[in-house]
């Protein structure tokens, strides 16, 4: 089976739209009137959902032209945000095919599908002109890539010269042996964490000016302690989040992952960097 096979499949869940619609009587609502804030908790699948989402899209400069790169998009929860609030025109890319299919009907239901275009396909040889987006950004993404170089020089080629890109990855922090299953790999195998400094080195490598580097960890430990506390108070999981696509294995990656920062071996990073532009 290929690389790119298996890390598909983990994320493949069989069912998943089918299991998204059947939880929407619980939330008192239908395909009909199901809003984006409703889907947020399923469908922005990166630590801080929404909320990590707004800070770092708040510093890419995102206009009603921009057109927009969401690299690894997932079910494409984060390009109908920022079709929501920024009405930009979103181009989404993921490896998981179901993901696509699924977040193609999610905009049919929210009345986005001429401004979202979602599409199955490779980060590292995507079939998109050369400066073709505006900017562009990837939300847990590059832990499941090896080539970093390889993925930035393809997103570099991609981008319009003066275009910002956003980066939110958990990164590695410090050498140690990390627990796994986590929610983006059951094994090292295709777990490929690097360290803030790498990805750094491997943006500058591909022709990016790196402007900014950012820990997310507190934010991160906050985010879930705040989860703990609602879970609590609600006697069990809301009708939709994460338990959705991970299904019985949730709890112990959610678990793993959060031990994992808390230990000080990885964290949530964000970085913000920039093709120059043409002289």
């Amino acid at each position: 089976m290929s690389y790119d096979k298996t890390v598909s499949n983990h994320y493949s869940h069989g069912d998943l739209l089918n299991a998204i619609e059947s939880a929407l009587p619980a939330l008192s609502k239908t395909t009909e009137n199901v809003t984006i804030e409703d889907l947020a908790p399923v469908d922005e699948f990166h630590i801080g959902g929404s909320q990590a989402t707004d800070h770092l899209l708040g510093q890419l400069n995102l206009t009603q032209q921009s057109h927009v790169l969401d690299l690894g998009c997932g079910l494409g929860g984060a390009s109908r945000y920022v079709a929501t609030k920024y009405k930009s025109h979103v181009t989404g890319i993921d490896l998981t095919h179901e993901y696509i299919q699924t977040g193609k009907t999610l905009c049919r239901w929210l009345g986005l599908e001429q401004q979202v275009s979602l599409e199955q396909g490779s980060a590292l040889a995507m079939h998109f002109k050369n400066n073709m987006f505006d900017t562009g950004f990837m939300l847990h993404v590059g832990m499941n890539i090896d080539d970093k170089i390889a993925l930035f020089s393809e997103i570099y080629r991609v981008l319009k010269p003066g275009a910002y890109f956003g980066v939110y990855d958990i990164m590695r922090e410090k050498h140690g042996e990390t627990i796994y299953p986590v929610p983006w790999a059951a094994n090292q195998n295709t777990s490929k964490l690097a360290t803030p400094e790498q990805y750094q080195q491997a943006l500058k490598d591909a022709g990016f000016t790196v402007s900014k580097v950012a820990s997310r960890r507190d934010f991160a430990v906050s985010f879930f302690q705040q989860l703990a506390i609602k879970a609590a108070a609600k006697k069990g999981a809301p009708p939709l989040g994460l338990h959705v696509l991970m299904k019985d294995s949730t709890a112990d990656k959610i678990t793993n992952m959060i031990t994992n920062i808390l230990n000080g071996h990885i964290a949530p990073i964000e970085i913000i960097a920039h093709k120059p532009a043409e002289i």
